[in-house]
């Protein structure tokens, strides 16, 4: 007599999915309808909901933190599809930091990573479709980093998760984290700020209106209403050039590139408008290609008005009072190579905290990248802070 052959467990890890949040007022006052929030999980929720840690993406970022599973999908429900099954099994933004045994070890925790209200890989953004059938493009709302939480918000008690063991994030993903410990004390045990602030300066509102420029200039941008015709791609690439430069440090680049040339190419043309390419040249050339090919420019510029508008204190007193309300305990960490979030600025954050805590170093040649680089270095300040068993 054969054995009886049982099914095998339906898992979801790192498939996209959807939630319907319906209407949401924005801090603007306008409404924004028919709100949807693209999101993934990887683990199991305890029967108690004790065990559930949100990660909040960076500017460009997605919800497919790490590499998830298809392990007995069936053909039948919407999401289901071969397309989100075989991207469930790539890799994601911060593997080796998130996944078994990793340091937010997804056999032991809930995971949930969702995709920034205004982006634009399945979350409510320009792109969608507004009531009248055709694309928000240029009517679509500012959000600011307080409305995505609301929206996550949401997302959570739909999940079914009151209380976030963790909640962490780097660079924008951190504003994000810290904006959660602020607006819902009650809700966040433990909050991870890395290689972010408490508000975003004047050399970084500096660096971002320029890349919205890079935009706004492109012939074909059309005040944002392009999708009828050809994307703004030219002007989303040199935003993104522009911000790649921030990201990474000057001693990387002179170290991986110096003034070498571009393979087969010549710096030393006759006109400059001709001439080859320096290898640093051709390495920002590829990180534009890279983004344009997967995201739109009205949602870059979108999320890049949200990180403008990070500034926790906004409205709420001092930097320490606006402080004063969180619950949680911390983590801030800062890449000591960083010129976009330097290292000082992680230092008035955690000054301005309740209670006494230090600025943790994450060591890295790399620059601003370093908090998705340094992932064994993460890991172990996780463990050691905010994930301690």
């Amino acid at each position: 007599m054969s054995a009886v052959q049982t099914p095998p467990a339906v898992r979801r890890d790192g498939v996209v999915r959807c939630a319907e949040l319906g209407e949401l007022e924005l801090e603007s006052g306008v409404r924004l309808p028919d709100v949807r929030l693209a999101y993934e999980t990887w683990g199991e929720l305890a029967p108690d909901g004790s065990n559930a840690v949100l990660v909040e993406h960076a500017l460009t970022g997605d919800s497919h933190v790490a590499r998830g599973t298809s392990v007995g999908y069936g053909d039948t429900a919407p999401f289901d599809t071969l397309d989100r099954r075989a991207a469930a099994d790539t890799d994601g933004w911060w593997d080796g930091l998130v996944g078994p045994g990793a340091a937010i070890d997804t056999n032991r925790w809930f995971v949930v990573c969702a995709n920034i209200l205004g982006g634009c890989h399945g979350s409510t953004g320009p792109a969608s479709l507004a009531p009248d059938g055709t694309p928000w493009g240029s009517r679509f709302p500012r959000i600011t980093v307080r409305d995505t939480v609301a929206a996550e918000a949401r997302l959570a008690d739909q999940l079914g998760i009151e209380r976030w063991r963790l909640v962490v994030g780097g660079s924008m993903g951190g504003a994000r984290a810290l904006e959660w410990a602020v607006c819902h004390p009650r809700r966040v045990a433990a909050c991870a700020v890395i290689a972010a602030n408490a508000r975003v300066s004047a050399d970084q509102l500096a660096w971002g209106r320029t890349q919205a420029l890079a935009i706004r200039q492109d012939p074909r941008f059309r005040h944002g209403d392009y999708y009828a015709g050809p994307h703004p791609v030219e002007g989303l690439g040199l935003a993104r050039r522009i911000a790649h430069i921030t990201y990474r440090s000057a001693h990387e680049l002179a170290a991986r590139f110096g003034r070498e040339a571009q393979p087969h190419e010549d710096p030393a043309g006759t006109h400059p408008g001709s001439r080859g390419r320096y290898r640093v040249e051709g390495y920002l050339d590829h990180q534009a290609h890279k983004l344009a090919a997967r995201f739109d420019a009205n949602a870059y510029l979108s999320v890049n008005e949200t990180l403008m508008s990070h500034d926790v204190a906004r409205g709420r007193g001092s930097l320490r009072q606006a402080l004063a309300r969180t619950r949680c305990e911390w983590l801030v960490a800062a890449v000591d190579s960083d010129r976009l979030f330097p290292p000082e600025e992680s230092a008035e954050l955690a000054a301005a905290l309740p209670g006494e805590h230090e600025v943790h170093t994450i060591t890295s040649p790399s620059g601003h990248d370093g908090f998705l680089l340094e992932t064994p270095q993460v890991g172990r300040l996780l463990r050691a802070t905010v994930l301690r068993d």
